[in-house]
């Protein structure tokens, strides 16, 4: 059955295998060079998919990869999608200081733009790492010309997480706009919503009625997420990697393309950029709400 009443926005981030912030105990970042890179491969499927489908997407694209592999930044605009920056090394923002957090912003921005020729509006930061003890990252998004953020995941988890944040977008500083991944309140509790390895452990069916309840109940739009590496069931092993680690990462990975082939199928998707910037520009930031909470400074 198709939510066809809102578009919801599908997002991917693009990075390698090897680049995930579970793998920074075991893999130095030096040595990514030398990994055999899988993102190009991966991409090639994404793309073919989201134009069977018609459809049009976000990629939060990382500067490592766009440095090293110009074409596929050039792919994803003239397939119609939006380029957005994940930074550029893949550090967790709550690990780096302010100047550091800048300049990789800043560096992916402008390398970005510079490839693709197009303005760069949105960030995601690594592993939703902007929280409470870090909320100068937005100083830096603004002073840096970015739109929009979606860097805040308002659930309580191990690595991550600003559960009391709002759920919905929202303004954090004059003309930048917050759009954190979703959730499903229940029982009082932000629950995950918005893929990524939520959506290759929990059963499809579950994964699709909490995508629905955002649209049917919330009357909002959803923001689902996932990485390349996760329709790569061949991709290589990881040595040494702890129990839960490894389970996290290879969990399912053979479903995971079936699945996205189903939600692409049984909801209507497009980019960032169009579900949000165009609806939080065309009123004051003062005087409405966005997505169901009132913007404020």
């Amino acid at each position: 059955m198709s939510e066809a009443r809102i578009t919801n926005a599908l997002t991917i981030d693009v990075e390698d295998y090897f680049q995930v912030s579970a793998f920074a105990p075991y893999i130095d970042r030096q040595d990514w060079d030398q990994r055999p890179c899988r993102v190009e491969r991966n991409m090639a499927r994404i793309l073919a998919m989201l134009d069977a489908s018609q459809t049009k997407a976000t990629f939060f694209t990382l500067g490592w990869i766009a440095e090293r592999y110009p074409q596929l930044v050039r792919e994803i605009v003239a397939n119609g999608h939006e380029l957005a920056s994940h930074g550029y090394g893949h550090q967790r923002a709550s690990e780096l200081s302010e100047a550091a957090f800048f300049n990789d912003i800043d560096r992916a921005k402008r390398l970005l733009e510079d490839l693709s020729g197009q303005a760069v509006k949105g960030y995601r930061a690594p592993s939703f790492s902007i929280g409470q003890g870090n909320l100068w990252a937005f100083d830096c998004l603004q002073r840096a010309g970015y739109q929009y953020s979606s860097s805040i995941y308002p659930i309580a988890h191990d690595h991550y997480g600003m559960p009391d944040a709002p759920r919905f977008a929202h303004q954090v500083r004059d003309g930048l706009l917050e759009v954190p991944v979703s959730t499903v309140r229940w029982q009082g509790r932000n629950w995950p919503s918005s893929g990524g390895g939520y959506f290759r452990l929990m059963p499809y069916a579950l994964s699709r009625w909490l995508l629905q309840r955002i649209n049917r109940e919330d009357q909002q739009a959803a923001i689902f997420y996932f990485h390349p590496w996760e329709i790569d069931p061949e991709q290589p092993r990881v040595a040494g990697i702890n129990a839960k680690t490894r389970f996290r990462h290879y969990l399912n990975l053979g479903r995971m393309e079936a699945r996205l082939r189903r939600l692409l199928g049984d909801f209507q998707w497009g980019r960032m950029d169009e579900v949000f910037l165009k609806r939080a520009s065309s009123v004051p930031a003062d005087k409405a709400p966005l997505n169901g909470v009132a913007a404020h400074a």
